[in-house]
């Protein structure tokens, strides 16, 4: 059953005040902490949620990510930092393989970079899927990807 914008909106809003009491690191915790506030949601539900709000499961749990993605050389460097390697499959998919735990943070940088070969990524622990809308979008997001986090992040 779909649920309304009020309740969403009073869902995550619940969510952002729990993140901010306690230190959550699964989002069955999450659930159970809403439920204690009369407020029940699915485990799906939670994860589109921390999504569009921009949260991500960082070492000590779920935290916001930053507003803006990294512009600096530094930002770049510490990036590059948690990516292990690239890989095509097919003309419109590209695998970024990072260190673990570090696949949801780089995901959002990469939603959030305003790279407009990007069409959406997926991300796991240690594996992202970024879609682009073509070969040409693909060889672009490879490009950039090697100049901003270095040659030996990605695969020709």
């Amino acid at each position: 059953m779909p649920v309304g914008g009020e309740q969403r909106a009073r869902r995550q809003q619940a969510i952002l005040e729990i993140l901010e009491s306690y230190p959550v690191v699964r989002q069955a915790e999450l659930v159970q902490l809403l439920l204690q506030r009369g407020i029940e949601a699915t485990q799906s539900s939670i994860s589109r949620d921390l999504r569009q709000l921009g949260i991500a499961k960082l070492g000590s749990g779920y935290q916001p990510v930053e507003d803006e993605p990294p512009a600096g050389a530094r930002d770049a460097e510490l990036l590059a930092g948690f990516i292990q390697g690239t890989a095509t499959a097919g003309p419109n998919l590209t695998v970024i393989r990072t260190v673990v735990g570090a696949a949801q943070r780089v995901a959002v940088i990469l939603d959030r970079s305003g790279w407009q070969e990007i069409v959406g990524t997926v991300s796991g622990d240690d594996t992202i899927f970024v879609a682009t809308r073509d070969a040409q979008g693909q060889r672009q997001l490879l490009a950039r990807l090697r100049n901003s986090f270095g040659e030996g992040t990605v695969a020709s």
